[in-house]
């Protein structure tokens, strides 16, 4: 489990440097890509199907995105770009692609969906946090209207 978070922060960390992500950030996208990793993988020790564990560990990054933009004054994209990286299934393309090549129809098939449903829920996990997040602010921000006009 401790070579998955390394590997998974030093993954995150690096790709944010080709990204330009600011230097007193790149601990906290590292960060940011080994939680999501870290989620993921006991997940999917647990025997849960991997798009699932993909969803979870994708809103995850995302939460804590959406955190660390606001207490270090950045994008969220800085930290969900670097956050995700380690869940993109690419080797899992690369297979697909390979089989393809080697005319083994049917894996390549198999592992292209799976990649695509894989990438989807990246893909959703990300929105549907980011959905919540602005229907959380629109609600605090009715809730401090309703207090600031009875104060």
């Amino acid at each position: 489990m401790l070579s998955h978070l390394l590997t998974s922060f030093v993954a995150a960390s690096t790709f944010s440097i080709l990204f330009n992500v600011p230097k007193k950030s790149l601990l906290s996208a590292g960060f940011v890509g080994m939680a999501g990793w870290a989620l993921y993988i006991s997940l999917i020790f647990q025997e849960v199907d991997p798009v699932a564990a993909t969803l979870a560990a994708s809103f995850l990054v995302a939460v804590i995105s959406h955190v660390f933009a606001k207490r270090y004054k950045n994008p969220v994209i800085i930290f969900s770009v670097a956050g995700i990286i380690p869940l993109v299934p690419g080797g899992m393309a690369y297979d697909a692609m390979r089989n393809v090549v080697e005319n083994d129809y049917t894996t390549a098939l198999e592992l292209a969906a799976k990649a695509f449903m894989i990438s989807g829920s990246i893909a959703f996990g990300l929105v549907l946090s980011e959905v919540l997040n602005q229907i959380f602010l629109r609600k605090r921000g009715r809730l401090r209207r309703y207090m600031g006009s009875r104060g």
